[in-house]
């Protein structure tokens, strides 16, 4: 009799744990990779200490690998912003995880790892930064910057600034080659998404049509023409039928 009970209560044990792990949602812990280091934070370690007891500390634009009388590759001068949550921790374009405490910004179309110094014309505050996303798909911004970065060139605050931004290095050419595609929207909904996707599929029958949404809930269309060729993503942007304020060529690499 008591090797009976015994096993009844081994038997309703094991039911209740297998109701407790089957049931409800679980949370899974997702594997994400550490965020890229914040490109002008460096220790102290390894670095030489002066007679006074300063640390000689290499500048931003040594630590960043340009000399600090680099000429500018390309000028260009517009209005910067700058993005953080809900985008952090998110995959960036150039598969970096990313972290608005990092040096880094958003161009649609200098190539990912492409260093550029960030003025802000009215206070003259300046930021060494990496491009490492796409974006801003704003009309009328050139720049989105991490919040660190913003912070630095005084774009935090307001939220928006007038910046010139110098190119110093890339990693490619800036007028040949490239990824090239059209990205649309924003859409508030999906199936306004859905509706552009499926006449521009219908249209161009070589590209390829994705319709996907942001970390914000809105949605956007991109067309990858046949071989990512700028020439046909030019021609895509130029003839494509709703309002230009919507339309954006973006350099994928």
């Amino acid at each position: 009799m008591r090797e009976y009970r015994v096993l009844l209560l081994s038997s309703a044990f094991l039911f209740a744990f297998l109701l407790t792990g089957c049931g409800g949602h679980k949370s899974i812990a997702a594997s994400v990779p550490p965020p890229p280091s914040a490109g002008e934070e460096e220790s102290d370690a390894g670095l030489n200490a002066g007679p006074d007891g300063e640390v000689d500390r290499p500048s931003p634009s040594r630590s960043l690998g340009a000399p600090e009388d680099a000429k500018p590759l390309l000028v260009e001068t517009g209005v910067a912003s700058w993005y953080g949550p809900p985008y952090n921790h998110r995959r960036s374009s150039n598969g970096e995880v990313y972290n608005m405490h990092a040096m880094t910004a958003a161009h649609r179309t200098l190539p990912l790892g492409t260093l550029v110094r960030v003025t802000n014309v009215k206070t003259g505050n300046s930021a060494l930064v990496r491009i490492t996303d796409r974006g801003p798909f704003i009309a009328g911004r050139i720049l989105d910057l991490s919040e660190a970065a913003a912070k630095k060139v005084d774009v935090y605050g307001p939220g928006t600034a007038m910046v010139r931004v110098e190119v110093l290095r890339t990693p490619t050419p800036l007028e040949s080659g490239g990824r090239w595609a059209v990205q649309i929207g924003a859409f508030e909904k999906e199936h306004a998404a859905d509706k552009v996707a499926g006449k521009l599929t219908r249209r161009y029958q070589t590209a390829k049509v994705q319709c996907f949404s942001s970390p914000i809930g809105n949605w956007w269309v991109r067309v990858r023409v046949l071989d990512d060729d700028r020439q046909r993503a030019e021609e895509v942007a130029r003839h494509v039928e709703i309002a230009q304020q919507l339309i954006f060529l973006v350099r994928l690499d």
